[in-house]
């Protein structure tokens, strides 16, 4: 299996710490007359076209759906000889169809998978199409075909996991999760092992509510979609005393945060994109977010695919390479001591340097 290496560089802005930030909502490249209309971007006669088929939750929803849906437009705005399409899922009954009927399309070059539920059937569709280009997000199909994008998350949970640790005024956190899938759980993975962390070199107790890291075990909806429960599940946490909440859920988040804010004693750590830069009706309540950069993996992984590069292929997102990345702090910053923010850094430096290892039974494998 080939490797494939991506970095990419952006501005991070309010954070003292100088922490290493990629956010799935930088700006754009300068647009090259590219336009949007309906579930198409880009010019109607491109010569290549990427096709990604959404999970649940669709394009708009502030989480992982939209940050792939940014990298396709990216690779648009960039190159106008690219054009993007995506197809729906509603539930997990319209992959296949989605995926096939994508790769049934003449005009889609790659045919991009977003979500790790998709990964079987990914692999089925792409074996039954052997010529055809896919990629995926959020897993690894060894596949000939197949260009795997995975993120090791739970070093950027955490980093967060820390971070709650030292700024929580109750001494409890909680994190839950929207179904247990490894692409969910190596966030909590992170974010608990992080505060274990920070009680070990502070003498502290800080609980973690919702994830048991020995037991594998915790707080679920059971889906990505049902903002309720969500809801019902933070209002539990806070009832309970957590005053830092990491939802690792997508839009199921947006629950979560409208209890926070409702409650006005707690802040938020959001997943996956910058959540006051991708919620900012909810900016008030974020700390900060445990960010993967999905938005320019694809778009690496669709020039490769235009420029006729490898059909294989793996990127792993790390702090290393900017894959993952904790968010600025933005309103909190103030509250953030000095302190922490160069304990923070530290940590991020010795992460990178090996000499601090995360581990997660749903981190990406060698």
């Amino acid at each position: 299996m080939r490797s494939a290496t991506a970095s990419r560089t952006v501005i991070a802005g309010g954070v003292a710490i100088a922490l290493a930030l990629l956010s799935a909502c930088g700006s754009p490249p300068a647009d090259q007359g590219s336009k949007g209309s309906g579930n198409v971007y880009g010019a109607a006669d491109t010569r290549f076209r990427a096709c990604m088929v959404t999970d649940a939750g669709g394009v708009d929803d502030k989480s992982f759906n939209e940050s792939g849906w940014n990298g396709v437009k990216a690779a648009v705005d960039a190159n106008k000889e690219i054009s993007g399409s995506y197809r729906q899922s509603n539930s997990t009954a319209d992959y296949e169809p989605n995926l096939r009927a994508s790769a049934d399309d003449a005009d889609c070059g790659l045919v991009i998978g977003v979500g790790g539920l998709m990964a079987d059937a990914v692999a089925t569709v792409a074996k039954e199409n052997p010529d055809k280009r896919f990629a995926i997000v959020d897993s690894h199909v060894d596949l000939p075909n197949v260009y795997s994008m995975e993120f090791n998350a739970a070093q950027s949970s955490y980093l967060a996991g820390y971070l709650a640790a030292g700024t929580t005024k109750s001494g409890k956190v909680a994190t839950w999760g929207g179904m247990q899938i490894p692409a969910v759980t190596i966030f909590m993975d992170g974010f608990a092992a992080g505060v274990a962390k920070y009680n070990q070199a502070h003498n502290t107790t800080t609980t973690v509510l919702g994830w048991d890291t020995q037991a594998q075990k915790g707080s679920f909806t059971g889906n990505f979609d049902d903002t309720s429960a969500g809801r019902s599940l933070t209002e539990n946490f806070l009832a309970q005393g957590a005053d830092v909440i990491h939802p690792v859920a997508g839009p199921v988040g947006l629950g979560g945060a409208s209890a926070i804010k409702d409650a006005g004693n707690a802040s938020m750590i959001w997943v996956d994109s910058d959540g006051y830069q991708a919620v900012p009706e909810y900016k008030q309540i974020m700390l900060s977010s445990s960010m993967k950069d999905i938005s320019s993996a694809i778009r690496v992984a669709i020039d490769n695919a235009f420029t006729g590069g490898a059909k294989d292929g793996r990127y792993v997102g790390t702090l290393n390479n900017q894959g993952v990345a904790l968010a600025p702090f933005y309103d909190f910053d103030s509250k953030v001591p000095d302190a922490l923010k160069q304990e923070l850094k530290q940590l991020q430096a010795d992460i990178v340097a090996g000499t601090v290892t995360v581990s997660s039974p749903a981190a990406p494998k060698p």
